[in-house]
This record gives C-alpha cells, structure tokens and sequence, in this order.
C-alpha cells in the first residue's frame, strides 16, 4: 500500500529589494534579497485527499515575506531569516517546521568624486551571501551561513602529484599549475532557542561573513597547494578557531581548469611547462572537491 513519506513546499524565487534611507543623512541603503521558504507539518491531505484546507498557499508565503521585510530588518540575513521562518511555525500550528533560505546580491556603493555616493552602487560580481534557517517546533532554529560564487584565481603556487596510478590515470603529474575555483564555503552555528537568542548574536553574524571570506582569500593566496582538500581542510581549522560558535564548517570547490596549450607543431613554439604563458580555460568536466570539518 502506497504512504506519503514526506512532504514539503513552498516559494522560490521570491525577489525582494528593501531601501533604508535616513533623513538626517541622506544615505540609503539597499539590499537585495532572493528568498525560498518552505514548510512541513500536517499537509498529508492536500497530496492524499485533494484536501486544500491545510495548505498556506504559496502566494501568502510571498506576501508575508513582503510584509515581514517591512516590518522587521533584513539585516543580517541571518537575522531575517529567522524571523521569518519562525512566523510561520507560531502562526499556523500545524506547520512545524519552516526553512528559509535567502540569496543576498552584492550592490556596492559607488565612489565618485573620491567620495561615497549616497544612493548609487553597482553589482559588484556575482559573489552571494546566503543564509538557510530552520525552525523546527519545539528544537529552535538552526542556521547556517555562507559565502558562494566567489571567483578565484592564482596563475602559481599550486601542484598536484604523488596521485594514485594505474591502467586507468591518464593525468599527468604537475609540479606548477593556474589554481581557480568558485567558492561556496558555509558554516553551521549552534543552535539558538529563539529569535531573541538571535538577536543577541547579530554582531557575530558579519564578523563571521568577514573573518570567514578574508581566511578564504588568504589562504587561497599564501598556501603552496599540494591539492585543493589539503588547502580546504586548512581554510576550515582556521574558521572554527577564529569563530568559536560555529560547530562546523563545509567547502565546496569546483576545479576551473586551464590547460596548457601544446603550440610545438607551429615551428617548434615553446608553450609547456615552464615556458607554458598560453593557456585554454576548460568549462566541463570538472573536479569537484567537498569536505566538511566539526568541532
């Protein structure tokens, strides 16, 4: 006999934009928002039974979202998300549990006549900082933060060798290469009892986001890469030890690959190894690299 085994559902997409703008300054503000919210709880008729009764439609999960950045900052992300999320598990008591995850673009304020413009800014590269809440009836809210599409880049400083080889590795050992990947780094934070608990931790929000991306881009830059796991496993000691309230930190690091192209067929041209200056970005496949490092 066939049973729903589990069900959820929600709003994705939801694109948000909410301007500050102080009066006494002059300076606004602006954050950009995609969000996705998405709720379980005693919804088992509306698949079984065609039963609309328990369903909060997801338009209304668009609207409050609206009404919710309104009246509440969205500031750190973090912060928001879990106000949200935690409306819809007090407000419909048969929801008990709701997920937020938010998307935050990046609008960087302009500088123009060497000074900061008060109200103008551009999209400064598609680097996100996105957050996911859960709040889960009667356990508290779990978040986790993070840094994605951030796009990096070394042209040495890098090697990959003393793999395993067999019938089947074709790849070649390399002592120098160009190392690039898009970083998508998180980091779990102990759970909070409320949204007052996470009110109480607003400041550590963005010295994580900063300390958390400035260890990235350090180590990313400095460490004499033996392989993409050994200089992630690194990145993640240094989060846990700079962030004492985060329980666990992941990577996920995709290979951009950028290979040396072999010109000797046009009048012996030297284009390989350490005469290699030419090279042909590689879009797939690709390697992919995760790990994840507790406390």
């Amino acid at each position: 006999m066939a049973k729903l085994s589990a069900a959820q559902y929600g709003k994705d997409n939801i694109r948000v934009c909410k301007v500050h703008r102080n009066k006494e300054t002059g300076v606004q503000n602006v954050v950009e928002m995609t969000v996705c919210v998405l709720l379980q709880g005693d919804i088992e008729t509306s698949y079984t039974e065609a039963d609309n009764s328990v369903v909060v439609a997801t338009d209304t999960m668009k609207q409050t979202t609206y009404i919710m950045a309104k009246q509440h900052p969205v500031t750190p992300p973090e912060l928001f998300a879990s106000i949200l999320a935690s409306h819809f598990v007090e407000t419909y008591k048969h929801i008990h549990s709701a997920q937020v995850k938010i998307v935050t673009h990046r609008w960087t304020r302009l500088t123009v006549d060497g000074k900061p413009h008060p109200h103008s800014f551009m999209r400064d590269g598609a680097e996100t900082r996105n957050v996911e809440a859960v709040v889960t009836e009667g356990k508290g809210i779990n978040v986790r933060s993070a840094i994605a599409g951030l796009l990096v880049l070394k042209s040495t400083g890098s090697a990959f060798h003393g793999f395993i080889r067999d019938e089947y590795a074709a790849l070649g050992e390399v002592n120098d290469r160009i190392l690039s990947t898009e970083v998508d780094c998180g980091w779990k934070w102990d759970t909070f009892g409320s949204v007052k608990d996470v009110e109480a931790a607003i400041p550590k929000f963005d010295e994580a986001w900063n300390s958390a991306r400035e260890i990235t881009l350090a180590t990313f830059a400095k460490d004499e890469s033996a392989s993409v796991q050994n200089t992630m496993y690194k990145m993640c000691e240094q989060i846990l030890a700079a962030v004492p309230t985060v329980n666990a930190v992941d990577y996920s690091l995709p290979n951009k690959h950028y290979f040396e192209i072999d010109l000797s067929w046009h009048k012996g041209l030297k284009n390989t190894g350490k005469d290699a200056e030419v090279y042909e970005p590689q879009s797939n496949p690709n390697g992919l690299i995760q790990c994840t490092v507790a406390r």
